[in-house]
Protein backbone atom coordinates (compact mmCIF):
# COMPACT_ATOMS: atom_id res chain seq x y z
CA UNK A 1 0.00 0.00 0.00
CA UNK A 2 1.06 3.60 -0.59
CA UNK A 3 0.35 6.29 2.01
CA UNK A 4 0.70 10.02 1.43
CA UNK A 5 1.25 12.34 4.41
CA UNK A 6 1.24 16.13 4.39
CA UNK A 7 4.46 16.85 6.27
CA UNK A 8 4.46 20.64 5.84
CA UNK A 9 3.61 21.47 9.46
CA UNK A 10 6.45 19.25 10.70
CA UNK A 11 8.92 21.21 8.58
CA UNK A 12 7.63 24.72 9.24
CA UNK A 13 6.44 24.69 12.87
CA UNK A 14 9.00 24.45 15.66
CA UNK A 15 6.67 23.41 18.47
CA UNK A 16 3.14 22.15 19.00
CA UNK A 17 1.75 20.49 15.89
CA UNK A 18 5.17 20.47 14.26
CA UNK A 19 6.76 18.59 17.13
CA UNK A 20 3.86 16.15 17.37
CA UNK A 21 3.99 15.34 13.66
CA UNK A 22 7.79 14.99 13.62
CA UNK A 23 7.80 12.69 16.62
CA UNK A 24 5.05 10.49 15.21
CA UNK A 25 6.25 10.15 11.62
CA UNK A 26 9.97 9.79 12.35
CA UNK A 27 9.14 6.97 14.76
CA UNK A 28 6.81 5.43 12.18
CA UNK A 29 9.78 5.30 9.80
CA UNK A 30 11.74 3.32 12.38
CA UNK A 31 9.07 0.67 12.93
CA UNK A 32 7.60 0.28 9.43
CA UNK A 33 10.03 -0.29 6.59
CA UNK A 34 7.63 -2.18 4.30
CA UNK A 35 4.85 0.33 3.55
CA UNK A 36 5.60 2.98 0.95
CA UNK A 37 5.24 6.50 2.34
CA UNK A 38 5.27 9.75 0.37
CA UNK A 39 5.82 12.87 2.47
CA UNK A 40 4.32 15.96 0.89
CA UNK A 41 5.54 19.49 1.59
CA UNK A 42 4.85 22.96 0.24
CA UNK A 43 7.47 24.68 -1.89
CA UNK A 44 8.33 27.10 0.94
CA UNK A 45 9.06 24.33 3.47
CA UNK A 46 12.72 23.62 4.40
CA UNK A 47 13.18 20.37 2.49
CA UNK A 48 16.61 19.79 4.05
CA UNK A 49 14.77 18.87 7.25
CA UNK A 50 13.63 15.70 5.47
CA UNK A 51 17.21 14.38 5.42
CA UNK A 52 16.64 11.94 8.33
CA UNK A 53 14.26 9.99 6.09
CA UNK A 54 16.92 9.36 3.45
CA UNK A 55 18.04 6.17 5.21
CA UNK A 56 14.56 4.67 4.80
CA UNK A 57 14.08 3.53 1.18
CA UNK A 58 10.31 3.22 1.67
CA UNK A 59 10.08 6.99 2.38
CA UNK A 60 10.21 9.59 -0.37
CA UNK A 61 9.14 13.21 -0.57
CA UNK A 62 7.03 15.21 -3.00
CA UNK A 63 6.45 18.95 -3.19
CA UNK A 64 3.55 21.22 -3.92
CA UNK A 65 4.65 23.62 -6.69
CA UNK A 66 3.46 26.61 -4.64
CA UNK A 67 3.84 28.01 -1.09
CA UNK A 68 1.52 26.63 1.58
CA UNK A 69 -0.60 29.79 1.65
CA UNK A 70 -1.26 29.62 -2.10
CA UNK A 71 -2.34 25.99 -1.88
CA UNK A 72 -4.63 26.79 1.03
CA UNK A 73 -6.29 29.65 -0.85
CA UNK A 74 -6.71 27.57 -3.98
CA UNK A 75 -8.24 24.60 -2.22
CA UNK A 76 -10.26 26.16 0.58
CA UNK A 77 -11.20 29.65 -0.65
CA UNK A 78 -11.42 29.22 -4.40
CA UNK A 79 -12.46 25.55 -4.14
CA UNK A 80 -10.20 24.51 -6.98
CA UNK A 81 -10.88 20.80 -7.61
CA UNK A 82 -7.19 19.87 -7.77
CA UNK A 83 -6.78 16.47 -6.09
CA UNK A 84 -3.78 15.98 -3.84
CA UNK A 85 -2.83 12.95 -5.94
CA UNK A 86 -1.61 15.39 -8.62
CA UNK A 87 1.36 15.99 -6.31
CA UNK A 88 1.75 12.72 -4.42
CA UNK A 89 1.01 10.41 -7.33
CA UNK A 90 -1.54 7.67 -6.82
CA UNK A 91 -1.87 6.76 -3.13
CA UNK A 92 -4.17 4.40 -1.28
CA UNK A 93 -4.49 6.64 1.79
CA UNK A 94 -3.84 10.31 2.38
CA UNK A 95 -3.22 11.59 5.91
CA UNK A 96 -3.58 15.30 6.68
CA UNK A 97 -2.12 15.90 10.17
CA UNK A 98 -3.08 19.56 10.51
CA UNK A 99 -6.87 20.11 10.73
CA UNK A 100 -7.66 20.59 7.02
CA UNK A 101 -8.23 18.00 4.32
CA UNK A 102 -7.41 18.85 0.68
CA UNK A 103 -9.41 17.51 -2.28
CA UNK A 104 -8.75 13.82 -2.83
CA UNK A 105 -9.65 11.77 -5.89
CA UNK A 106 -9.85 8.12 -4.80
CA UNK A 107 -7.67 7.66 -1.72
CA UNK A 108 -9.00 6.93 1.73
CA UNK A 109 -8.59 9.95 4.00
CA UNK A 110 -7.37 10.43 7.54
CA UNK A 111 -7.53 13.79 9.33
CA UNK A 112 -5.82 14.78 12.58
CA UNK A 113 -7.59 17.34 14.77
CA UNK A 114 -5.26 18.36 17.59
CA UNK A 115 -7.66 20.53 19.54
CA UNK A 116 -10.72 22.75 19.24
CA UNK A 117 -9.25 25.73 21.04
CA UNK A 118 -10.69 28.14 18.47
CA UNK A 119 -14.11 27.16 19.87
CA UNK A 120 -13.34 26.26 23.48
CA UNK A 121 -11.14 29.35 24.01
CA UNK A 122 -12.04 31.69 21.13
CA UNK A 123 -10.61 34.79 22.80
CA UNK A 124 -7.17 33.25 22.37
CA UNK A 125 -7.29 33.23 18.56
CA UNK A 126 -7.04 35.99 16.00
CA UNK A 127 -10.53 36.68 14.63
CA UNK A 128 -9.61 35.94 11.02
CA UNK A 129 -8.03 32.60 11.96
CA UNK A 130 -10.96 31.68 14.17
CA UNK A 131 -13.45 32.41 11.41
CA UNK A 132 -11.33 30.48 8.94
CA UNK A 133 -11.14 27.36 11.14
CA UNK A 134 -14.85 27.52 11.90
CA UNK A 135 -15.39 27.34 8.16
CA UNK A 136 -12.93 24.70 7.00
CA UNK A 137 -12.64 22.27 9.94
CA UNK A 138 -16.30 21.11 9.91
CA UNK A 139 -16.10 20.55 6.16
CA UNK A 140 -12.90 18.53 6.53
CA UNK A 141 -14.41 16.47 9.35
CA UNK A 142 -17.41 15.61 7.17
CA UNK A 143 -15.20 14.44 4.30
CA UNK A 144 -12.67 12.40 6.29
CA UNK A 145 -13.00 8.62 6.39
CA UNK A 146 -11.48 8.61 9.86
CA UNK A 147 -10.19 11.15 12.38
CA UNK A 148 -7.30 11.18 14.82
CA UNK A 149 -7.36 13.15 18.07
CA UNK A 150 -4.40 13.86 20.36
CA UNK A 151 -6.36 13.06 23.52
CA UNK A 152 -9.63 11.73 24.91
CA UNK A 153 -10.47 15.35 25.72
CA UNK A 154 -10.32 16.34 22.05
CA UNK A 155 -12.31 13.24 21.10
CA UNK A 156 -15.06 14.32 23.50
CA UNK A 157 -14.94 17.86 22.08
CA UNK A 158 -15.41 16.50 18.57
CA UNK A 159 -18.57 14.74 19.68
CA UNK A 160 -19.91 17.61 21.80
CA UNK A 161 -19.28 20.33 19.22
CA UNK A 162 -19.58 18.60 15.85
CA UNK A 163 -21.46 15.43 16.80
CA UNK A 164 -18.65 13.30 15.35
CA UNK A 165 -19.35 9.68 16.20
CA UNK A 166 -16.75 8.24 18.61
CA UNK A 167 -16.44 5.29 16.23
CA UNK A 168 -14.90 7.64 13.66
CA UNK A 169 -12.21 8.90 16.05
CA UNK A 170 -9.06 7.21 17.32
CA UNK A 171 -6.87 8.79 19.99
CA UNK A 172 -3.16 8.83 19.14
CA UNK A 173 -1.36 10.74 21.85
CA UNK A 174 2.15 12.14 21.86
CA UNK A 175 5.29 10.57 23.26
CA UNK A 176 8.53 11.64 24.87
CA UNK A 177 11.79 11.33 22.99
CA UNK A 178 14.56 9.42 24.77
CA UNK A 179 16.73 12.55 24.83
CA UNK A 180 14.38 14.03 27.44
CA UNK A 181 15.98 12.96 30.71
CA UNK A 182 17.87 14.78 33.46
CA UNK A 183 21.01 16.23 31.91
CA UNK A 184 24.08 15.56 34.04
CA UNK A 185 26.83 16.82 31.73
CA UNK A 186 27.92 20.06 33.35
CA UNK A 187 29.34 21.40 30.10
CA UNK A 188 25.93 21.12 28.42
CA UNK A 189 24.14 22.75 31.32
CA UNK A 190 26.67 25.58 31.44
CA UNK A 191 26.45 26.16 27.69
CA UNK A 192 22.65 26.39 27.73
CA UNK A 193 22.60 28.57 30.86
CA UNK A 194 25.10 30.99 29.34
CA UNK A 195 23.48 31.03 25.91
CA UNK A 196 20.06 32.01 27.28
CA UNK A 197 21.51 34.02 30.21
CA UNK A 198 19.56 31.95 32.71
CA UNK A 199 19.48 32.80 36.42
CA UNK A 200 20.57 30.23 38.99
CA UNK A 201 17.07 29.45 40.32
CA UNK A 202 14.01 29.88 38.17
CA UNK A 203 10.48 28.76 37.36
CA UNK A 204 10.06 27.93 33.68
CA UNK A 205 7.10 28.73 31.46
CA UNK A 206 7.26 27.43 27.90
CA UNK A 207 5.13 27.86 24.79
CA UNK A 208 4.24 30.19 21.96
CA UNK A 209 3.45 33.65 23.30
CA UNK A 210 -0.32 33.83 22.81
CA UNK A 211 -3.32 34.22 25.16
CA UNK A 212 -4.28 30.54 25.45
CA UNK A 213 -1.01 29.65 27.19
CA UNK A 214 -1.94 32.01 30.05
CA UNK A 215 1.46 33.59 30.54
CA UNK A 216 -0.32 36.70 31.79
CA UNK A 217 -1.85 34.68 34.62
CA UNK A 218 1.50 33.04 35.34
CA UNK A 219 3.19 36.43 35.59
CA UNK A 220 0.49 37.73 37.93
CA UNK A 221 0.70 34.63 40.14
CA UNK A 222 4.50 34.82 40.29
CA UNK A 223 4.39 38.52 41.09
CA UNK A 224 2.15 37.99 44.14
CA UNK A 225 3.91 34.90 45.47
CA UNK A 226 6.76 34.83 47.95
CA UNK A 227 8.52 32.56 45.45
CA UNK A 228 9.47 35.72 43.54
CA UNK A 229 11.92 36.50 46.35
CA UNK A 230 13.89 33.28 45.79
CA UNK A 231 13.34 32.53 42.10
CA UNK A 232 13.13 34.20 38.73
CA UNK A 233 10.42 33.54 36.18
CA UNK A 234 11.82 32.53 32.77
CA UNK A 235 9.39 32.44 29.85
CA UNK A 236 10.59 30.61 26.74
CA UNK A 237 8.82 30.71 23.40
CA UNK A 238 8.56 32.64 20.17
CA UNK A 239 6.06 35.42 19.59
CA UNK A 240 2.72 34.11 18.37
CA UNK A 241 -0.25 36.47 18.36
CA UNK A 242 -2.12 38.84 20.71
CA UNK A 243 0.91 38.86 23.01
CA UNK A 244 0.97 42.55 23.99
CA UNK A 245 -0.86 41.85 27.26
CA UNK A 246 1.83 39.34 28.22
CA UNK A 247 4.63 41.88 27.92
CA UNK A 248 2.48 44.53 29.61
CA UNK A 249 1.89 42.23 32.59
CA UNK A 250 5.64 41.72 32.95
CA UNK A 251 6.39 45.43 32.62
CA UNK A 252 3.77 46.31 35.24
CA UNK A 253 4.86 43.61 37.67
CA UNK A 254 6.35 44.81 40.98
CA UNK A 255 9.10 42.21 40.42
CA UNK A 256 9.62 42.87 36.70
CA UNK A 257 13.39 42.69 37.12
CA UNK A 258 12.94 39.00 38.02
CA UNK A 259 10.99 38.10 34.86
CA UNK A 260 12.92 37.12 31.72
CA UNK A 261 11.78 36.36 28.17
CA UNK A 262 14.36 34.26 26.35
CA UNK A 263 12.57 33.73 23.02
CA UNK A 264 12.34 30.50 21.05
CA UNK A 265 14.52 27.72 22.41
CA UNK A 266 16.18 25.27 20.05
CA UNK A 267 14.86 21.72 20.34
CA UNK A 268 18.32 20.43 21.18
CA UNK A 269 18.51 22.73 24.23
CA UNK A 270 15.15 21.81 25.76
CA UNK A 271 16.29 18.86 27.94
CA UNK A 272 18.95 21.04 29.56
CA UNK A 273 16.50 23.92 29.98
CA UNK A 274 14.00 21.67 31.77
CA UNK A 275 16.80 20.22 33.93
CA UNK A 276 18.03 23.67 34.95
CA UNK A 277 14.54 24.82 35.96
CA UNK A 278 13.41 24.26 39.55
CA UNK A 279 9.70 24.16 38.59
CA UNK A 280 7.81 23.94 35.31
CA UNK A 281 4.56 25.94 35.17
CA UNK A 282 1.96 25.26 32.48
CA UNK A 283 -1.33 26.96 33.47
CA UNK A 284 -2.79 26.87 29.94
CA UNK A 285 -6.47 27.64 29.36
CA UNK A 286 -6.82 24.73 26.94
CA UNK A 287 -4.62 22.01 25.42
CA UNK A 288 -5.14 19.24 22.90
CA UNK A 289 -2.34 17.32 24.61
CA UNK A 290 0.40 19.38 26.28
CA UNK A 291 3.71 17.78 25.27
CA UNK A 292 5.88 20.08 27.47
CA UNK A 293 4.23 18.65 30.60
CA UNK A 294 5.55 15.13 30.01
CA UNK A 295 8.88 16.39 28.66
CA UNK A 296 9.46 18.34 31.88
CA UNK A 297 8.51 15.33 33.98
CA UNK A 298 10.89 13.10 32.02
CA UNK A 299 13.68 15.60 32.81
CA UNK A 300 12.95 15.46 36.54
CA UNK A 301 11.29 18.86 36.83
CA UNK A 302 8.21 19.17 39.10
CA UNK A 303 5.15 20.43 37.25
CA UNK A 304 2.29 22.77 38.07
CA UNK A 305 -0.36 22.73 35.34
CA UNK A 306 -3.99 23.64 34.74
CA UNK A 307 -6.80 21.20 35.46
CA UNK A 308 -8.67 21.67 32.17
CA UNK A 309 -9.02 19.94 28.77
CA UNK A 310 -6.43 17.21 28.18
CA UNK A 311 -4.04 18.18 30.96
CA UNK A 312 -5.49 15.96 33.71
CA UNK A 313 -5.18 12.85 31.52
CA UNK A 314 -1.62 13.79 30.52
CA UNK A 315 -0.35 14.91 33.93
CA UNK A 316 -2.23 12.34 36.00
CA UNK A 317 -1.50 12.62 39.71
CA UNK A 318 2.11 13.62 39.10
CA UNK A 319 1.50 17.37 38.74
CA UNK A 320 -0.09 19.89 41.03
CA UNK A 321 -3.20 20.92 39.11
CA UNK A 322 -4.75 24.36 39.48
CA UNK A 323 -7.60 26.34 37.97
CA UNK A 324 -6.08 28.34 35.13
CA UNK A 325 -7.96 31.51 36.04
CA UNK A 326 -7.15 31.34 39.76
CA UNK A 327 -3.85 33.19 40.13
CA UNK A 328 -3.92 32.85 43.93
CA UNK A 329 -4.18 29.08 43.62
CA UNK A 330 -1.33 29.05 41.11
CA UNK A 331 0.82 31.24 43.34
CA UNK A 332 0.22 28.87 46.27
CA UNK A 333 1.19 25.84 44.18
CA UNK A 334 4.44 27.46 43.08
CA UNK A 335 5.25 28.40 46.67
CA UNK A 336 4.47 24.88 47.90
CA UNK A 337 6.92 23.26 45.49
CA UNK A 338 9.55 25.89 46.20
CA UNK A 339 9.41 25.43 49.98
CA UNK A 340 8.25 21.87 50.74
CA UNK A 341 11.16 19.50 50.08
CA UNK A 342 9.06 16.34 50.54
CA UNK A 343 6.41 17.57 48.11
CA UNK A 344 9.13 18.55 45.66
CA UNK A 345 10.83 15.14 45.76
CA UNK A 346 7.52 13.31 45.46
CA UNK A 347 6.59 15.40 42.42
CA UNK A 348 9.88 14.48 40.74
CA UNK A 349 9.44 10.75 41.37
CA UNK A 350 5.80 10.74 40.31
CA UNK A 351 6.73 12.70 37.21
CA UNK A 352 9.26 10.11 36.11
CA UNK A 353 6.63 7.38 36.41
CA UNK A 354 3.99 9.41 34.56
CA UNK A 355 6.32 10.29 31.68
CA UNK A 356 7.06 6.60 31.11
CA UNK A 357 3.45 6.12 30.04
CA UNK A 358 3.99 8.16 26.88
CA UNK A 359 6.03 6.61 24.11
CA UNK A 360 6.37 7.62 20.46
CA UNK A 361 6.71 3.92 19.61
CA UNK A 362 3.31 3.23 21.16
CA UNK A 363 1.81 6.20 19.32
CA UNK A 364 3.37 5.19 15.98
CA UNK A 365 2.16 1.60 16.40
CA UNK A 366 -1.34 2.90 17.00
CA UNK A 367 -1.13 5.10 13.92
CA UNK A 368 0.07 2.16 11.83
CA UNK A 369 -2.89 0.12 13.05
CA UNK A 370 -5.29 2.88 11.98
CA UNK A 371 -3.67 2.96 8.53
CA UNK A 372 -4.07 -0.81 8.17
CA UNK A 373 -7.66 -0.81 9.36
CA UNK A 374 -8.62 1.93 6.90
CA UNK A 375 -7.00 0.16 3.99
CA UNK A 376 -8.34 -3.29 4.86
Amino acid sequence: MIIGIDYTAALKQGGGIGRYTRGLITTLAQIDQQTEYRLLASSDAPIDSLNPFQKYPNFSHKSYPFPERWMTIGWHRLYLPIPVEWFTGQVDLFHSPNFILPPVRRAKTLLTVHDLSFIRHPQGAVVTLRNWLNKVVPRSLARADHILADSESTKVDLFDIYNVSPNRVTVVGAGVEERFHPITEQATLTRVAEHYQLPERFILGLGTLEPRKNFKGLIEAFSTSAVSKTHYLVIAGGKGWLYDDIFAAAENSPVKERIQFIGFVDDADLPALYTLADIFAYPSHYEGFGIPVVEAMACGTPVVCADNSSLPEVAGQAAIQVTATDTEMLASALHLLATDRDQYTQAINNGFLQAQKFSWVTAANRLQTVYQQLLN
